[in-house]
């Protein structure tokens, strides 16, 4: 696959004690983004809420310090076994878009449709290869706007 990151975007990415691997996998093999890895850093049992949280507080505090408008600065990649925990954690804060994908058309619509700001991936649910390409697709499909504009302003 031909990615064609922007590289200006910082990717914040956190991970529990299931999606320590591939956590890694992504960063190792798009090197080329700025990252910013939360942790945790190894495969001891953690607690997926604390990791989501301290994404989406970053992820704020980044998007009002670059004040951007209608733009995502940054963008998440949450990582657990389904997805689904830390999808729900994220999706309580305000301005956080969290989707759990499972393949490239559940990412692309993420984007367009929801404007999603968070990735959610299943370490247990996809090979590393099919989530790499669920996260190229995420990252680089552009929010369609428009109709959908009205839609995600109503979420907060």
């Amino acid at each position: 696959m031909n990615n064609k990151f922007d590289s200006n975007k910082k990717i914040f990415i956190a991970n529990d004690h299931a999606g320590f691997q591939l956590k890694h996998f992504l960063i190792k093999n798009n090197s080329e983004l700025k990252w910013e890895d939360l942790g945790i850093f190894n495969e001891e049992t953690s607690h997926y809420p604390e990791q989501a949280t301290k994404l989406c507080q970053l992820m704020l505090k980044n998007q009002n310090e670059d004040h951007v408008e209608n733009d995502e600065p940054s963008f998440g990649v949450l990582v657990c076994g389904s997805g689904q925990g830390m999808a729900m954690k994220a999706n309580r804060f305000s301005k956080i878009r969290a989707a759990v994908v499972w393949n490239e058309d559940s990412a692309r619509l993420a984007r367009e449709h929801n404007n999603a700001n968070v990735l959610c991936l299943g370490s247990r649910l996809l090979s590393f290869e099919k989530a790499n390409h669920i996260f190229a697709v995420f990252i680089n499909t552009a929010f369609k706007g428009g109709r959908h504009l009205e839609r995600i302003n109503s979420l907060d």
